[in-house]
């Protein structure tokens, strides 16, 4: 090739690669102004939320129209809440059931997923599809029966007529299923060569690499649990063991609806979620990506 014949390949080349970067870039900012959409659609109910929790009661409609801003920061709804109902024992009540449903829930979910992954035994793949059927059943068709269950055992009524019905998730068992899989096989091979046993396995060797997956487990099912909502109405039948979702229900149940009070308690309800999911996101899409969920 001469010089003329290369400087000419460099005047074509160039441009076209001025064109590329400046595709890639639009391609990014489009991308981007996607994604800043996509976030404020999202995040609008909970800022929403906010003005009216922060301010004076009926501002935020007053006159007819809607003020995207509080006209003054005030938390006379949240005092008017906390003085009007038990909400300090509701949200104690939230926290107990969620936390022990949470730790019985990702126990059993990492025992049987390690066991339908790694560990061969008569009927596995037909007992866990089983299992996977259950996803399908819907809540209210196993209400009657979950109701005679803890009827039966006398502890309806209780805390634990909430805790031990939701003990097990099948999908947590698919997640941890999946996350156990893509652990390398030759690690446990290994441990097994040195004696160590299925609960050594486990206990040594599985649980260190599977922080993603435990955060993911403990993340959904106590979200799960604190927003559940209509069995705990059926099951917990004195005022003072309610959850913070059936007191706000219970609020908006008034004679005389305080939409501002109401949303205090939403935040209230919801804020602990939000700042527990922004705390382990990282972990979160981990526990996915290595779950190969899409």
């Amino acid at each position: 090739m001469t010089t003329s014949t290369l400087r000419r390949s460099i005047r074509v080349s160039a441009p076209r690669r001025r064109g590329a970067r400046s595709g890639s870039r639009a391609g990014y900012l489009l991308r981007l102004l996607l994604a800043v959409l996509a976030s404020a659609i999202v995040f609008f109910p909970l800022y929403w939320m906010l003005v009216i929790a922060f301010s004076p009661r009926g501002d935020v409609f007053e006159a007819g129209e809607l003020r995207l801003w509080p006209s003054a920061f005030s938390v006379e709804n949240f005092v008017t809440v906390f003085d009007r109902f038990p909400v300090a024992e509701w949200f104690g009540n939230s926290l107990v059931i969620g936390a022990f449903v949470t730790v019985f829930t990702v126990v059993l979910n990492l025992m049987a997923g390690y066991a339908f992954a790694r560990i061969r035994f008569p009927g596995r793949n037909l007992l866990f599809l089983l299992a996977l059927a259950t996803m399908m059943i819907p809540v209210q068709a196993i209400m009657v029966a979950q109701f005679r269950l803890v009827t039966g055992l006398e502890i309806y009524g209780t805390y634990w007529s909430v805790i031990l019905p939701g003990a097990a998730a099948a999908f947590g068992i698919f997640l941890a299923r999946q996350f156990f899989l893509s652990i390398p096989q030759e690690l446990i091979e290994a441990a097994r060569i040195d004696g160590a046993g299925h609960l050594r396995v486990f206990l040594q060797v599985v649980l260190p690499l599977s922080k993603p997956l435990i955060a993911v487990l403990t993340l959904l099912t106590l979200l799960g649990s604190w927003n559940d909502f209509a069995w705990p109405l059926i099951a917990l039948k004195d005022n003072e063991l309610f959850t913070l979702p059936i007191g706000l229900l219970y609020l908006k149940g008034q004679s005389t609806p305080d939409y501002s009070a109401s949303m205090a308690l939403a935040l209230v309800s919801v804020l602990p979620m939000v700042i527990l999911f922004l705390v382990f996101q990282r972990y979160f899409v981990q526990g996915f990506a290595r779950s190969g969920i899409r």
